[in-house]
């Protein structure tokens, strides 16, 4: 349940009554607003009179809501805003792993040649093995702020445990959240405390609620800027990777006010249809596009077989382009 306060309870009094009704306090949008468990089904005791609004949902599905919000809320990353209505669908690029400072340079020409704002990078990478390589660390995070500040890029590179989030805080202009760790409460705190965008990513065993839920943590915690990210679900098929769930984008599209970005690199985990899932991705009108490109993926240390060559995605931008444009949207 979502209480909105009248605007006679000052921000203090609206603390003390949180913690009385064992609520969420945030403030959004220049407005008080306590929220409380969906179990609850009608204003707690001792806040009659003082609340202007209230939301009762079925499910703790509740500042996502479009019930809450209609509108897609406007995420801004840099100068770029994705959501709202402004009908921008990024596409970001880059390597699955920072490798070498030639490597995420090459990357990093690739996107500015395009005319692209916005590169990935993973530093900390979450991989099954203990013996596959782990990524560069704080000196990979080292490498993609220098490419910020050479090229004039926003970075997105993921968070792997609690223990270097706030290194990936300080150095990215996105956090990314990866299938891995969506669970891990500890980072979606640490997350919900910061005035960055966050990159949410499904789990390969994720529903829909339990997705939209992780990403409640990040908005109850008071950072209303949240992107959820589709990124293949494990099924019973075994010619792919994942399978990359529309239906499901089409169902948060429908229920949820977060922007959506697709990312079928890791979906289908073979370079070979990267370029048709996305003109499908795209079609949806989403958010967003995370696609991996490596200067030449036959030596990359991660994901080699996912990877497109540099050649490969300006084709991929050649070709999503004006399927963005069919749908109103605009490639950035």
């Amino acid at each position: 349940m979502i209480l909105k306060l009248a605007t006679t309870v000052a921000k203090n009094e609206a603390s003390a009554l949180a913690e009385k009704a064992k609520a969420f306090h945030i403030t959004y949008q220049g407005s008080e607003y306590l929220i409380t468990s969906s179990s609850v089904k009608s204003t707690p005791e001792g806040l009659q009179g003082k609340v202007d609004k209230e939301w009762v949902f079925p499910n703790d599905m509740q500042l996502a809501s479009r019930e809450f919000q209609e509108e897609t809320r406007t995420v801004r990353i840099g100068a770029t805003e994705m959501g709202g209505n402004t009908k921008n669908t990024i596409l970001i690029g880059g390597p699955c792993s920072v490798e070498s400072e030639e490597q995420i340079q090459q990357s990093s020409a690739l996107l500015k040649s395009l005319n692209l704002t916005t590169l990935r990078g993973g530093c900390f990478k979450p991989r099954t093995s203990p013996y596959s390589f782990q990524g560069l660390g704080l000196e990979g995070l080292k490498l993609l702020a220098k490419m910020r500040e050479e090229h004039g890029l926003n970075v997105i590179t993921e968070v792997r445990d609690a223990t270097q989030v706030e290194q990936v805080i300080e150095y990215s202009d996105v956090v990314q959240i990866g299938a891995k760790a969506m669970y891990d409460q500890g980072i979606l705190r640490a997350c919900a405390k910061i005035n960055k965008p966050v990159l949410l990513k499904r789990g390969f065993g994720t529903t829909l609620q339990e997705f939209v839920q992780a990403a409640e943590f990040i908005l109850s915690g008071g950072n209303d800027q949240v992107i959820l990210c589709e990124r293949g679900i494990r099924t019973f098929e075994t010619k792919t990777r994942f399978t990359l769930d529309l239906c499901g984008v089409a169902y948060l599209q429908e229920f949820t006010n977060l922007p959506i970005i697709l990312d079928p690199s890791h979906a289908l985990g073979f370079r070979y249809g990267i370029e048709r899932l996305s003109q499908a991705c795209v079609a949806m009108g989403i958010d967003g596009l995370l696609i991996e490109a490596h200067p030449d993926p036959s030596v990359a240390k991660s994901d080699a077989a996912q990877q497109l060559t540099h050649e490969q995605f300006i084709q991929l931008k050649e070709k999503i382009t004006p399927v963005a444009k069919s749908v109103g949207y605009t490639i950035v």
